[in-house]
């Protein structure tokens, strides 16, 4: 193990760091994705309005979250506007603020094609048995949309754990920045420090994806049984 550098992994708490890492990437995420599952299905409610200012509105927020990438919303956030309105961000609740944010455009669009997909005649009986507008939507509509959108929605919050690796740039200790403090100490003696050190990250992302990925494709399958 020593000949082939595997060791740096085990020397110190190395190995207990780069958990510790990776916890702080799903603390992100896992705020990220609640803010976003609540106000993602406001906006994607809000994205089927009659009122079209509503509607450009939200289409202006979903279009400036995706054609801007997310490294630059994080810099925006953590260097620009805290200069700008003179108060102290950290860099994990700057992180929290812009996942959120484009977590809730993503999950928005999920839940507006989700309920644009169902059949009109859906809302039409619940209007025709006396409920109002709120109920159709309480009762009817949501509690189906949410059913065709959970495997994409677990698709998305995979893709949100994986992207908060972005962290890194603004200074958030996570995984990748604990394996590139391991790396600049261990290289000298090390050399393959990288490879086994960057494998080991590659290793800890893909047994918390993974099964979540392999739930969504048997949700998937199971409902268009």
């Amino acid at each position: 193990m020593q000949a082939w550098g595997i060791s740096v992994l085990f020397e110190g708490q190395n190995l207990f760091r780069l958990v510790d890492g990776l916890s702080v990437s799903i603390r992100i995420a896992a705020v990220s994705i609640a803010f976003s599952a609540v106000f993602g299905i406001l906006l994607g409610v809000l994205m089927t309005s009659r009122y079209r200012l509503i509607r450009y509105i939200c289409r202006f927020y979903l279009e400036a979250i995706r054609i801007i990438p997310t490294l630059v919303w994080l810099f925006l956030f953590y260097f620009s506007l805290t200069k700008i309105l003179h108060f102290h961000l950290s860099a994990e609740f700057a992180s929290d603020i812009v996942f959120s944010l484009w977590g809730t455009a993503e999950m928005g669009d999920l839940v507006r094609g989700a309920i644009t997909s169902m059949p009109k005649h859906q809302m039409d009986s619940g209007f025709a048995i006396g409920l109002t507008k709120l109920q159709v939507y309480r009762y009817i509509v949501i509690p189906q949309a949410l059913r065709r959108l959970i495997p994409s929605a677990i698709n998305l919050a995979t893709r949100m754990i994986k992207t908060t690796s972005l962290v890194v740039l603004i200074g958030v200790v996570e995984v990748l920045k604990v394996g590139q403090q391991i790396i600049e100490v261990s290289i000298l003696k090390t050399p393959t420090a990288s490879f086994w050190v960057y494998g080991c990250i590659f290793f800890l992302y893909f047994i918390i994806c993974y099964p979540v990925s392999l739930f969504s494709k048997k949700l998937e399958t199971k409902w268009q049984q």
